[in-house]
């Protein structure tokens, strides 16, 4: 049997977007042709304050934010980890995101996994969108 994630509802998703004001974007390059850093980009734009987490560029600045090396480095509170990581990954980032303070774990289209779900609601975490991309998203809720 394949592995299927159920997402939240639209209106759910909904809440997390207009609450949200810090998105951490996991994945976040200086690659200007890669989505993460056009999502990143536009969502900065929207107005959400962006918080790169890249281990290979950490101390360093994308979209004028600071590079984290991973979630739990970050010293304050973010709403969404936006993630930009090839599925495998994805139970690391978990495990990052659990010991991190953030609300919404969030992976974009095409990337869902079943052990880091898993790990995520054993943990107490509901909030988890999977395989959305969060400007398209944006999109649909406020252009």
């Amino acid at each position: 049997m394949t592995y299927t994630f159920q997402n939240p509802s639209e209106e759910v998703i909904d809440s997390y977007l207009k609450s949200a004001k810090t998105i951490a974007i996991v994945g976040l390059s200086h690659r200007k042709e890669t989505s993460a850093y056009q999502v990143a980009h536009f969502l900065k734009t929207a107005g959400y304050r962006i918080v790169p987490v890249n281990p290979k560029l950490e101390g360093q600045e994308i979209l004028g934010e600071h590079v984290y090396g991973q979630l739990k480095d970050i010293p304050f509170s973010v709403d969404i980890v936006d993630v930009f990581r090839r599925s495998e990954f994805l139970p690391d980032v978990a495990s990052d995101f659990l010991e991190a303070d953030a609300k919404v774990f969030w992976s974009q289209i095409g990337i869902e996994n079943e052990e880091a779900e898993i790990m995520l609601r054993q943990a107490g975490h509901q909030d988890i969108v999977m395989n959305r991309c969060t400007k398209i998203e944006y999109m649909r809720l406020f252009v």
